[in-house]
């Protein structure tokens, strides 16, 4: 069960703590639960923290730099009546600027939430949809949606909830992840995972339901692929995960810029996972 408060290890190894940050989430009747914990979210840069308050069970950010903890506006900072607080996801723009919400309510009647903490503004996504990320600069969302074909379907959003683009996609793409959008809006990064050799990396174009020809990823065989995202300069950054001994337990996180082009990785941060977390994120999470 999670014990202590919750901690950001920097790139320095300096070890942030959090001792106003919710532990064990609250269910919707309002009771503790002592076998969970409570969302946790990082912005892609680092620098901006969701979680919940614990005096007052409010949505906040806090700016790892500065230190200034916020609300979220009106009532985006609190969890609907009759949901818990895991009842919902929260996924951040890489700035951290924009937050996501997503309620795992029945039916999926409550609509998505992308909440812009620059101004307040709140737009309303598809509550059917999953969420899979943001654009480099934090404009647009990819989700996606199993319909009721067995196909999946691909949609880009605005923040402010209007849609730009909605595509069945093949196979190829729907069946694979990690995936990553980018600024273009269009462009899918996704990674292959085949059942033997070395994961490689295709581009999807929802626009024209294009499937560009596939490249090696050249990580190791006890790697695997966990992560992608796109940068605003066009390259991707691979986080990729080592797994050792019989249980796959993760000793190690590096992360890799990817030439789409070619596949050709160069190794920009690696650190080993300690063992002694109850759960752990990596930035983006």
């Amino acid at each position: 069960m999670p014990c202590g408060v919750w901690e950001l290890t920097l790139r320095s190894g300096k070890i942030v703590k959090f001792p106003d940050a919710t532990v064990f989430p609250r269910t919707a009747s309002g009771k503790v639960d002592k076998e969970s914990s409570a969302p946790f979210a990082i912005s892609g840069d680092g620098t901006q923290i969701v979680y919940f308050r614990k005096s007052d069970r409010k949505l906040v950010r806090k700016d790892v730099i500065s230190g200034k903890v916020r609300s979220l506006p009106g009532g985006t900072s609190k969890v609907p009546k009759g949901l818990g607080m895991l009842d919902l996801e929260i996924t951040l723009s890489s700035d951290g600027d924009v937050v996501v919400i997503d309620y795992l309510d029945s039916g999926d009647k409550k609509p998505t939430l992308a909440v812009d903490l620059r101004g307040g503004q709140v737009g309303k996504l598809p509550g059917a949809d999953t969420v899979q990320g943001f654009s480099p600069d934090g404009r647009r969302i990819l989700l996606s949606r199993f319909t009721g074909d067995n196909t999946t379907e691909f949609a880009v959003y605005d923040t402010d909830g209007e849609e730009a683009e909605r595509r069945e996609v093949p196979q190829v793409v729907s069946n694979n992840s990690p995936v990553a959008l980018a600024d273009d809006g269009v462009t899918v990064g996704v990674v292959i995972k085949p059942s033997s050799g070395k994961p490689r990396l295709r581009q999807y174009d929802l626009s024209t339901d294009a499937v560009s020809p596939a490249v090696d990823l050249p990580i190791r065989s006890d790697n695997m692929a966990y992560q992608i995202f796109w940068d605003e300069s066009g390259k991707l950054t691979l986080w990729h995960l080592t797994v050792r001994g019989e249980g796959g337990g993760i000793v190690r996180a590096t992360a890799s810029t990817v030439n789409p082009s070619t596949g050709d990785l160069k190794k920009i941060d690696s650190f080993k996972v300690r063992t002694d977390p109850w759960i752990w994120w990596l930035p983006g999470e």
